[in-house]
């Protein structure tokens, strides 16, 4: 979107006729699309800045670690692997080659998700005492449901919570700073009609010892399609989004007063900036916009050293640290069981 990449190559699908037709229609010539991810490594090799994996979750951990053995940078899709483990194992690799991983968690691209990062950073709400997170959708409970067959099966980390649960735990995180987590209580549960898999995840944590923060994610929550929404109390104000209407963020002051700001506007710590405003103010960013933002996000990164590069939002020990939340929610809900 903002001409900082190319796609210059790629192994699209393992079906040869949506190959061809997806390296066309990305621009891609016929000798640089390849039938295995093999094929590409040893041909592109030195060639490529990064290679973006887009395929389903329970295939990440081993192509990240071949790409990043054999001198590639990644980009991944979230969830970065389905166990804590797995994700233990790339940092392994990662440490070893010495490349750059990046996770595409693409909600913390919204300007004014970040505009609200910035507030809480510069203590615009005072000292934070709750947050609360949740994600809920109806693809599981619809009539029509028919999810990938990859998704009717949970890993060592509810499948729901691969899909779900990294976002939730990642906005916080991006929010608030820092990793410490104390998960107080969890609770899984399935009420959806996709049998035999987790569809609804709910949880609460103490974040660095004097956060409450309440998490919620599932499938099951006929009349959202995606209701990502956060709200942050402080002492001296408060904070509101909701990924219905990403332009938005609504601000509470310690008096009651709620004020609505709004991406482009003037005053705004970081949603005015150009880099966020392809669009002039009135004219709705979204998602598209947003993975845009954090692929600017990686296009800086690229360009940075391994240390530099390992304090983004982005970076594996995040994505890894994201699991291993994850893990213990699902441990502690089994054990309530």
């Amino acid at each position: 979107m903002d001409g900082l990449f190319d796609v210059v190559a790629g192994c699209f699908s393992r079906d040869a006729q949506v190959n061809a037709e997806t390296a066309h229609r990305f621009g891609v010539s016929e000798g640089r699309c390849y039938p295995s991810l093999d094929a590409l490594m040893s041909a592109e090799k030195a060639n490529l800045d990064a290679v973006c994996v887009l395929t389903p979750t329970p295939g990440h951990a081993g192509t990240v670690i071949d790409l990043l053995q054999r001198g590639f940078n990644v980009v991944c899709e979230k969830a970065l692997a389905t166990s804590f483990g797995e994700g233990q194992s790339i940092q392994v690799s990662l440490a070893q080659t010495g490349q750059k991983l990046m996770t595409t968690f693409n909600y913390v691209g919204y300007p004014m998700v970040r505009e609200a990062q910035a507030l809480i950073s510069e203590g615009m709400i005072g000292e934070v005492q709750q947050i609360y997170c949740e994600m809920p959708q109806e693809s599981f409970a619809r009539k029509d449901t028919n999810p990938q067959d990859w998704r009717r099966n949970d890993y060592a980390i509810p499948c729901v919570s691969l899909d779900l649960g990294v976002h939730v735990c990642h906005l916080t995180q991006f929010l608030l700073g820092g990793d410490d987590f104390a998960i107080l209580s969890a609770w899984e549960g399935t009420f959806g009609r996709v049998n035999g898999v987790i569809d609804t995840v709910s949880a609460t944590a103490l974040h660095s010892e004097r956060v409450l923060v309440n998490w919620m994610w599932g499938k099951a929550a006929l009349g959202h399609t995606n209701g990502l929404k956060f709200r942050v109390f402080g002492d001296e104000g408060a904070l509101e989004w909701s990924q219905d209407v990403p332009d938005i963020l609504f601000s509470v002051n310690e008096n009651g007063v709620r004020s609505r700001l709004e991406r482009g506007q003037h005053g705004l710590r970081v949603a005015s900036q150009p880099r966020y405003n392809r669009f002039k103010a009135g004219h709705p960013a979204g998602f598209v916009e947003a993975f845009a933002n954090i692929y600017d996000d990686f296009h800086r990164e690229l360009s940075l050293d391994s240390e530099s590069a390992a304090a983004s939002p982005f970076s594996a020990s995040v994505a890894v640290n994201g699991l291993k939340i994850l893990s213990r929610i699902h441990e502690i809900a089994k054990s309530a069981q």
